[in-house]
């Protein structure tokens, strides 16, 4: 018999804020390497981040040129101002990552856009962002946040249409059959 093991799939946080923390939690639970970015020392930190498997802490633009950025690898723009994840984009959305997303409004993520666009990043690049990140299920805080980026994640990865599974008529793993009895609840 043999077993095939998955590479962990990179999920590279640039952020280390409340946002970012909260992701590296989740998306090591949902079994991702975790990489961390920030230009903060008293954030970019083991201390703070015990689940990271990489923490870099330097400016963005220096950190993420020519950072290993692969097919396998999930990227998350949680930066604590646009200026960050402007000068970010420009260095992983033209790269090979499975998923390039940033947080903001939406009008402030047009506008992040709208700069690289014209500062000459292929506009394909652009279209490809997930912005604003996550899905919609009414999350406020820093976790539901994270929970919401991690769900669209996942859907990016392992496909799906994020919709609620009570909506969904396909064949689910987990899920006993329609025809199968469960068993009574106990009173």
């Amino acid at each position: 018999m043999l077993e095939v093991h998955e590479r962990p799939a990179t999920l590279l946080i640039i952020g280390a804020g409340h946002v970012g923390k909260a992701l590296a939690t989740i998306g090591d639970m949902c079994g991702f390497s975790i990489e961390i970015v920030d230009d903060r020392p008293e954030f970019a930190n083991a201390e703070r981040f015990p689940e990271a498997d990489r923490i870099t802490c330097g400016r963005f633009d220096e950190v993420l040129d020519g950072y290993p950025i692969d097919p396998n690898t999930y990227v998350v723009c949680v930066t604590r101002g646009h200026k960050h994840d402007e000068t970010s984009l420009r260095l992983v959305a033209p790269t090979e990552a499975a998923y390039v997303g940033m947080i903001g409004s939406k009008r402030r993520v047009r506008a992040v856009l709208q700069h690289l666009i014209e500062d000459g990043i292929d506009p394909r690049a652009v279209e490809r962002v997930h912005t604003p990140i996550g899905l919609d299920i009414g999350a406020e805080t820093p976790e539901e946040i994270a929970v919401s980026i991690m769900a669209e994640i996942i859907r990016a990865r392992r496909g799906g249409s994020a919709m609620s599974m009570r909506e969904v008529n396909r064949p689910r793993r987990g899920v006993a059959p329609e025809d199968r009895e469960l068993p009574a609840a106990e009173p």
